[in-house]
């Protein structure tokens, strides 16, 4: 058959380039098969990453068993939880069109017939679809999967949140340091993303829906002898692809967006999924607004509480049967397009196939937490572009809430205030100029927000940005304010004191300042001094969306 790869390998004006392979090692043989890329994005920091060539050479042996040439190639990676709290974080974000575009030039480059992707972590598995719709070649993810959860002294279950929020208890003196010490040890135990429902794990799992990667892929844990035969599944499962000429946007198109809106908030993913979603929504050409999710909020129950929004982790997701026991829920439920197509069949095979579900960790719809969705779209004067909450991570006391704004230009100006002991209860706090391209790089907060929990305030203090969270964070933390700060949202124009009125259930979000003192305010605000003058983060906010688009790269 005629492959992608003839462009490099065939004819006689192809004889330079095919000694260049055999350079490699390849032999004629090796030469004539499918040459299928293997994107890792394995490295020696992350922890999700770390053990990614074990996985890379199991979906090596998987393409070889079915008749491939796999050649492995790497791109980068930002460590969320390393990155937190100072200007590392700036790159985060950032750091997920740097992965697209650097597995984009490498398969254009070398004009690989197929490739399975790698990845574990936050920005590196959106930033790897993105690449995926854009080359709409034969496309399969695999990721390394999740880290096990860890134990504190009574037995209970732990992760990196624990840590985050054991700053804020040694703070407040409710925690000794040498308790924290003892969590610092044995909350992330082993290899893998972080435990919880945090944005890796969530996206992770979204995979399944979108059909690119085979079940199994969000939930079988890093250390299990089963990912290392799902990797070579998808090995073998990519040269099935490449045989029957499927390709990446045969499967990622508007029917899998929806699939995958449903399933996040089935179970209450991350709100950075939605930034996530939206943006391979874009790259693929079927782009998805703040009101389509809305939309599907409003008719999706929650289904699912995993941490941070309940105390168990992916593991015990798993135990259940995984994604595949949502999968079969939201199907039965009618929820789901059945017409979508997966890497390894039709969605309503894969429905009729799903294991049932046990009732406690994955819930019926007639027994779901709630009727509608774990993630919920904001909307008022103070966010006309939209904003979005963690719903099912915010308890009953705080689904409403009005109080005085405390007002911080920066991430950092907040973190003083409130390890400072300088934020009270009933206060809003709002972190502003943090966004896509004010940050630039929409910095995450789990900083904050988990320093307001572990201070103990998360049950009477709200707080606001134009940034994000991380997927761990927890409690009435309302992100992605659109338009952001630098833009001159109205975020911009709060003062310090002003009452904002904040109603989850109604998805509402507003200043309580009339329109003509906004207007005046409006008028004498100038916009900031770019904060880089040059390198990518000056390139970044140059061209990057605002975040209710999905913080794209115009």
């Amino acid at each position: 058959m005629q492959m992608r790869s003839d462009a490099i390998k065939k004819g006689l004006a192809r004889a330079p380039h095919r000694s260049l392979l055999k350079a490699d090692g390849l032999t004629d043989e090796e030469l004539d098969r499918p040459l299928v890329a293997v994107v890792s994005a394995q490295n020696e920091v992350i922890p999700g990453h770390i053990h990614l060539q074990q996985i890379a050479d199991a979906v090596k042996a998987g393409v070889r068993m079915a008749g491939g040439t796999p050649l492995q190639v790497n791109t980068i990676g930002v460590c969320d939880g390393i990155a937190m709290n100072h200007e590392g974080m700036r790159y985060s974000l950032t750091s997920r069109e740097v992965i697209a575009d650097s597995v984009e030039c490498v398969i254009q480059g070398h004009q690989f017939d197929a490739m399975v992707l790698i990845p574990s972590c936050d920005k590196i598995v959106p930033g790897m679809l993105i690449a995926a719709a854009r080359l709409n070649i034969p496309t399969m993810l695999v990721s390394g999967g999740p880290m096990l959860a860890g134990r504190d002294r009574c037995g209970r279950q732990t992760d990196l949140n624990t840590l985050f929020d054991a700053v804020g208890q040694v703070t407040a003196g409710t925690m000794t340091e040498e308790e924290c010490a003892w969590l610092e040890n044995t909350a992330c135990p082993t290899c893998g993303s972080c435990s919880g429902m945090f944005t890796a794990n969530s996206i992770c799992c979204l995979a399944e829906a979108l059909g690119l990667a085979l079940p199994g892929n969000g939930t079988v844990p890093a250390v299990y002898s089963e990912r290392i035969r799902l990797a070579k599944r998808t090995g073998m499962q990519v040269m099935d692809l490449v045989r029957k000429g499927i390709s990446a946007l045969d499967i990622l198109n508007e029917a899998a967006i929806h699939n995958g809106m449903v399933l996040d908030m089935a179970f209450g993913g991350s709100t950075n999924t939605m930034l996530h979603l939206t943006a391979i929504a874009h790259a693929a050409g079927c782009p998805i607004t703040m009101d389509d999710w809305d939309a599907v909020s409003s008719e999706t129950p929650n289904i699912v509480r995993i941490a941070p929004a309940g105390p168990l982790h992916i593991e015990d997701l798993n135990s259940v049967g995984g994604i595949p026991a949502i999968i079969g829920v939201l199907g039965r439920a009618g929820l789901l397009r059945e017409d979508a197509c997966t890497c390894h069949g039709c969605m309503a095979d894969w429905i009729a196939a799903c294991p049932p579900a046990d009732g406690e960790i994955v819930r019926e719809v007639d027994n779901a937490y709630s009727p509608i969705g774990g993630l919920k779209v904001m909307h008022g004067n103070l966010a006309p572009d939209r904003a979005v909450v963690k719903r099912s991570a915010v308890a009953s006391d705080m689904m409403r809430h009005s109080g005085p704004a405390r007002v911080f230009n920066s991430e950092e100006e907040a973190c003083e205030a409130i390890f400072g002991g300088k934020i009270n209860a009933g206060d809003v706090v709002v972190i502003r100029y943090e966004g896509p391209a004010g940050g630039p790089g929409m910095r995450e907060m789990l900083t904050p927000t988990s320093a307001i929990c572990g201070m103990g305030l998360d049950h009477s203090v709200a707080l606001i940005t134009d940034g994000r969270f991380s997927g761990a964070s927890k409690g009435p933390c309302i992100g992605h304010v659109s338009p952001e700060a630098a833009a001159g949202g109205p975020i911009a124009l709060v003062q310090e004191g002003d009452i904002i009125d904040i109603d989850i259930e109604a998805g509402t979000l507003e200043l309580r300042v009339d329109a003509s003192e906004l207007e005046r305010r409006r008028a004498a605000w100038k916009a900031p001094a770019p904060k880089y003058a040059t390198g990518v983060l000056s390139r970044y906010a140059k061209l990057v969306t605002s975040a209710d688009k999905g913080a794209y790269l115009s």
